[in-house]
């Protein structure tokens, strides 16, 4: 059974996004630093690649909920510019993966109207996956129900970098606001919620632009364990809290 058609089964016995929420409004816009996928396969004595698929399965449930539950962005961390220092195994494996699961979970996004847009630096990629990219964009580009951004070779700072390099090519002189044009994705608002799992508490160079006021959210989960209730009491602790913007 697919991704969706497990969607589209919860949907028939579920009556509101209340019904998965229990309490209060979702946050519309959602980011996500999904880690601890290395460390649940070394405990199994797995291979770094099985935590990493089974991630991707993780992935697959929080889409679905979060489309459920009426988010209208998801973005999540599926690899840094960091992280091509991890083993070259580990590194050649993640690449095979992520342009398969590009090949078989995008369809399926579409046919749900999620548009998928990938932020961060592509010429480091492969022309292979590059392309598989341009494809999911391409074939999603217009859907509306909820966009899915996959920050892949993304770092924050290269981020803020890039966008100044851009900024200054472009002769640009005005403020802060407008200044969020120049970034990977400047139609994505700025998350509401940041959620990390596997207990480790930081942001890890990611949105550091957009996410300066965004409320933060600690899981112990590793990320593979991460389910449906974890995300339903990540929202519930957001929609207690009284977000000021610096105001009293």
């Amino acid at each position: 059974m697919s991704l969706f058609d497990l969607l589209r089964n919860l949907r028939r016995v579920q009556t509101s996004r209340e019904d998965f929420l229990m309490s209060g409004e979702p946050p519309r816009y959602v980011a996500v630093i999904m880690d601890g996928n290395g460390r649940w396969a070394a405990r199994r004595h797995l291979p770094a690649i099985a935590g990493h698929r089974e991630g991707a399965r993780a992935l697959k449930r929080i889409i679905k909920a979060s489309h459920n539950a009426g988010v209208r962005e998801l973005t999540v961390y599926a690899f840094s510019t960091e992280n091509w220092q991890r083993p070259r195994e580990e590194v050649d494996a993640l690449m095979d993966m992520f342009a398969e699961l590009i090949d078989r979970e995008v369809p399926e996004l579409n046919d749900e109207r999620v548009r998928v847009s990938f932020i961060g630096r592509r010429r480091e990629l492969s022309e292979r996956l590059l392309g598989r990219i341009r494809w999911a964009e391409e074939l999603t580009a217009g859907n509306r129900e909820m966009t899915l951004f996959i920050a892949f070779n993304y770092g924050g700072r290269a981020e803020i970098a890039d966008a100044a390099k851009a900024a200054a090519a472009a002769g640009f002189d005005g403020g802060e606001e407008d200044f969020g044009r120049f970034m990977y994705a400047p139609d994505m608002h700025d998350p509401e919620l940041l959620i990390r799992t596997s207990g480790e508490q930081r942001v890890s160079n990611f949105l550091l632009w957009q996410c300066a006021y965004s409320e933060l959210y600690f899981s112990d989960r590793m990320w593979p364990d991460f389910r449906d209730e974890d995300l339903a009491a990540a929202f519930n602790d957001f929609s207690r809290r009284s977000r000021r913007f610096g105001a009293r």
